[in-house]
C-alpha cells in the first residue's frame, strides 16, 4: 500500500524563536536562549533561524558548540531596514547589517532575511510615517534593497530574501509585485511568509506559482480569519494584533499549508520552510506543546 502524502524532497522544514515569543534580543517575558534551543530540538527540528540579534549567543564559536549538541543547524539571519529613506540611511543600515552577516556566514547559512521597518510602531500603535510611499521612495527603496544584496553578497556570500510584513510598505499583492517587478532576480529574492501575506490579502500559491523563480525562502504561519476581521476593522496595529492571537497554531487558520508547500516543491528548488507563530509576550510553558504538534503536522504534510 502506497501511502497519499506526498514527499516534499525540496523543502527544508525549520522553526525560530518568534515560535517561543522572541521578539527581542532581551526581554524579562521571553524565555532563556538555551531553554529555546533545547526545545526546538526536542520539538523535532533542525533548522532555525538566529532570531533577533544577541538573544542567541553572538560569539560563532560558542553558538556553534550550543547548536551542534543539540543537532541544530541555522539557515538564516534577520535584519531590519528602512531603505525606502534613502543613501542617508545606507551608513547606519550597513552597521546593523555587517554583524548579523557575519555570524550568519559563520554559521554555514546562506540566508539574510530582510525586514523592512515599520510605518507605525507595533506597540504603541502610533503612526511614524505614511503607510504609502512616494514614486521616489519606492525608487529609494528598491536601488537600495539592490544595493544591499549586492554588498551582502560580495562580502559575505550571502543571499537576501526580503520579507513582505504587515505594517510595512511591501505588503499587499500589489505591493510585492510592485518591488519584486523593480529589483533585480540576480540580487533580490523574497521571503515569502504565508501568514503575513494573508494578512495583508495575499494568496500565497498565487504570489508562488506567479513568481517562482523570486521565491528564496519560506516562512510558514497562519492567520485566524476571524480575528484578523476585528483587526482590519478596528486598524489594530500588527504588535496587539498578535496579542489578540491573530497568529493561529496550524492547521487551525489560513492559509491551508498542504497547498503553499505543495507548489514550492513544484519550483524544483531547495527551500527553506520555517515555522514562526509570533506569539510575543506569551507564557513560557505554551510554545514546546504548539511546536511539537507543528511538527507533526508537517510531517502528515510530507515536510
Amino acid at each position: 500500500m502506497t501511502s497519499s502524502v506526498p514527499t516534499l524532497s525540496r523543502i527544508r522544514v525549520g522553526s525560530a524563536p518568534d515560535s517561543w515569543g522572541v521578539w527581542f534580543p532581551d526581554d524579562p517575558q521571553q524565555v532563556p536562549w538555551q531553554r529555546f534551543l533545547d526545545e526546538v530540538a526536542e520539538a523535532g527540528y533542525e533548522w532555525i533561524e538566529l532570531g533577533p540579534y544577541g538573544y542567541l549567543p553572538s560569539d560563532p564559536e560558542q553558538l556553534r558548540e550550543e547548536t551542534a549538541r543539540r543537532g541544530l543547524k541555522v539557515s538564516a539571519g534577520t535584519v531590519f531596514t528602512g531603505l525606502h529613506h534613502g543613501p542617508a540611511v545606507w551608513e547606519k543600515t550597513w552597521e546593523h547589517v555587517a554583524d548579523i552577516a557575519a555570524l550568519t556566514r559563520a554559521m554555514g547559512a546562506e540566508h539574510l532575511v530582510v525586514i523592512p521597518s515599520f510605518w507605525r510602531d507595533d506597540k504603541s500603535g502610533e503612526v511614524l510615517e505614511d503607510r504609502t510611499l512616494t514614486a521616489e521612495q519606492w525608487r529609494d527603496l528598491t536601488v537600495q534593497t539592490e544595493r544591499l544584496g549586492r554588498e551582502v553578497r560580495d562580502r559575505y556570500g550571502l543571499g537576501i530574501v526580503v520579507h513582505p510584513h504587515a505594517d510595512t510598505h511591501i505588503d499587499s499583492e500589489e505591493n510585492v509585485s510592485r518591488f519584486l517587478d523593480a529589483t533585480d532576480p540576480e540580487l533580490v529574492s523574497l521571503c515569502l511568509d504565508t501568514g503575513h501575506y494573508a494578512y495583508c490579502g495575499g494568496d500565497s500559491v498565487k504570489l508562488i506559482e506567479t513568481y517562482g523563480e523570486r521565491i528564496g525562502y519560506l516562512h510558514l504561519k497562519q492567520v485566524d480569519p476571524e480575528i484578523l476581521a476585528d483587526v482590519v476593522a478596528d486598524e489594530v496595529p500588527f504588535g496587539p494584533a498578535v496579542g489578540r492571537g491573530v497568529m493561529c497554531e496550524p492547521p487551525t487558520g489560513v492559509p491551508a499549508l498542504e497547498p503553499v508547500l505543495a507548489a514550492a516543491q513544484r519550483l524544483d528548488v531547495d527551500l527553506f520552510a520555517i515555522v514562526e507563530q509570533d506569539m510575543y509576550p506569551c507564557p513560557p510553558d505554551k510554545p514546546l506543546p504548539i511546536a511539537t504538534r507543528t511538527r507533526r503536522f508537517l510531517r502528515g504534510c510530507g515536510a
